[in-house]
């Protein structure tokens, strides 16, 4: 595919159709274009062109009819027969969360705890004796590799950063770890307590192990360590969104919003030209809050900038499975799985009901198939859909019995997966995760396929940082259910394989719809122009190959936020 073409036209040199685009003024012209709608009546239009007017799109036709509008200051785009579709939604993702937390060494794809503590060594390299060593993306099959029947110990990395403290983040962002220099920097000795399942783990003796369980607890350690200022974390955040807006993604759902996630948004658009991606923010109520906070978050409904909105409220009902804090219907492997992070679960139908009455949309992690069931049945009790006309959502649903999915089904609930999620997987069961359920359950794993054939609502993420956010990753695995590009990986449940249309769909008009807009997630007149231009056909194109299509230009409110280069 040649590069496309960009010119600017400063008047008309046709004639223009009166019959129906009088009165028509365009600032941008996109012709020559394959154009997907997702529309539900016509996913691929008849149509070669489209015009841009006010951040919306005006009118589809020919290249003859769009090409004919008149503008004082017309750019026109010749795509040259390049796949036009809406800009992609990430619906999960933790932007500013995440610039905070990826410091240090990047510990993705390491297994070996010898591996681990030479990437840790290299980082310690240089740093003074009381200087911190950070790292993120530990993935636990490093505990695994060092036997000790996989115990998550911090001592484990001493001799690699030479008795300085450490702070590690596994890469579900579930658990933390410290070592012994560390936890005593910030006063952690075990005796602590929280109002949900996070826990400082103890040996026998009462002493901390270095394993820090959710997030309450590690964070009681990051808090302590010296961080960026706000301008670097606003710089660090909008250099994430802008990589997310080369692989089309033009709007995410942000699941943990704090009022310092605010304040960087707004720094990003006051001092750095603004958000390169659409923001929809999901405030964080945690589950030890009281109803002071509850009226603090109420308040907050609505808050907005020109490319963010406060319009979600993110709950934990449980953790995850690879640690035994998820919320199983029968016991895990170790015994353990069978709590909620809520002390009483009518406090948590309060707060929700309490939510749902502000006009907010609630969404609820649960990555376990009880976790599941409990939020459907409370769900249920608020006698419909948010304020907005969003439904309330689930987020993760990693593992759901047959009843499961028809409740979810049944209710109308959204229900927010991601499949690149099973990249920790291995063939043979032998990760944690599959482990933790043991065969039968391990293969009711993210059953997307399932929730659409039963007629439910699916939308696709990435979770970021927990997974890569090349939007273009999480639909090969989608579609695949396997690494792209290699095809002797494992697959994994093959019957829960979704169609490409199916995977676009779940990333455009399908997580416009979950956040109570139809005017995002398609191409049709007066929608707001999110759009992405690609190199090659997104559904068409060999899934093994997604990766490599090109993301030409992405538009939002009609305004380019990203170019390729080769064809600027």
């Amino acid at each position: 595919m040649p590069p496309f073409c960009l010119a600017r036209l400063r008047a008309a040199t046709t004639s223009r159709p009166s019959w129906l685009y009088d009165e028509i003024m365009t600032d941008l012209i996109i012709h020559n274009v394959r154009i997907r709608t997702m529309a539900p009546d016509a996913s691929v239009s008849e149509h070669t062109a489209v015009a841009i007017a006010d951040g919306k799109i005006s009118a589809l036709g020919s290249d003859a009819e769009i090409l004919s509008l008149e503008s004082g200051a017309l750019e026109v785009v010749d795509a040259r027969g390049a796949t036009l579709t809406p800009g992609l939604i990430d619906s999960h993702l933790h932007p500013v969360w995440g610039a905070e937390l990826t410091v240090g060494v990047d510990l993705g794809g390491i297994t070996d705890i010898s591996e681990a503590r030479r990437a840790l060594a290299a980082e310690a390299e240089g740093r003074g004796p009381d200087e911190w060593v950070r790292g993120w993306n530990l993935d636990y099959k490093v505990f695994s590799s060092a036997g000790l029947d996989g115990s998550i110990r911090g001592d484990l990395f001493d001799d690699a950063v030479d008795g300085r403290p450490l702070a590690l983040v596994c890469y579900d962002l579930h658990t933390g770890v410290g070592n012994a220099a560390a936890l005593a920097a910030a006063g952690i000795d075990g005796s602590e307590r929280f109002a949900d399942a996070s826990e400082v783990v103890t040996d026998a003796s009462g002493a901390p192990t270095g394993e820090l369980s959710e997030i309450p607890a590690y964070m009681m350690l990051l808090d302590r360590i010296p961080g960026a200022d706000a301008s670097t974390i606003a710089q660090r955040t909008r250099g994430v969104l802008s990589a997310m807006a080369a692989t089309g993604v033009t709007g995410a759902a942000v699941m943990d919003g704090r009022e310092s996630t605010l304040d960087v948004l707004e720094t990003i658009e006051r001092d750095l030209d603004g958000l390169p991606v659409r923001l929809h923010i999901a405030m964080w109520h945690q589950p030890g809050d009281g109803d002071d906070r509850v009226e603090t978050l109420k308040s907050m409904y609505g808050r907005r900038g020109d490319r963010y909105a406060v319009s979600m409220i993110k709950i934990f009902i449980d953790g995850v499975i690879d640690t035994g804090t998820a919320w199983l219907h029968e016991p895990d492997s170790s015994g353990e799985s069978q709590v909620p992070f809520w002390g009483s679960m009518d406090r948590y139908a309060e707060v929700v009901r309490a939510y749902h009455d502000a006009g907010y949309q609630v969404a609820t992690h649960s990555c376990g198939d009880a976790g599941v069931a409990a939020v459907v049945d409370v769900y249920r009790s608020l006698g419909g859909p948010a304020a907005n006309g969003a439904p309330h959502r689930i987020e993760h649903l990693e593992t759901m019995t047959d009843g499961d999915v028809d409740a979810v089904v049944e209710s109308g609930v959204i229900a927010s997966m991601q499949p690149l999620h099973m990249q920790w997987r291995e063939g043979d069961g032998s990760d944690s995760w599959a482990v933790r359920l043991g065969p039968d359950r391990m293969s009711h794993g993210f059953r997307v396929r399932d929730v659409i054939d039963r007629g439910g609502h699916v939308v696709l993420g990435s979770d970021w940082p927990v997974a890569q956010n090349d939007a273009r990753l999480g639909m090969a695995w989608s579609r695949l259910r396997r690494l792209p590009g290699d095809l002797d990986a494992p697959v994994f449940e093959p019957e829960q394989r979704l169609t490409a249309e199916e995977t676009l769909l779940g990333y455009t008009r399908w997580a416009a719809e979950a956040l109570g807009r139809d005017d995002l997630g398609v191409i049709a007149p007066g929608a707001v122009a999110d759009l992405a231009l690609w190199g090659d056909d997104p559904v068409t194109s060999d899934s093994d190959g997604l990766t490599d299509i090109p993301v030409l230009m992405t538009v939002i409110d009609g305004v380019p936020v990203h170019r390729e280069e080769s064809a600027a």
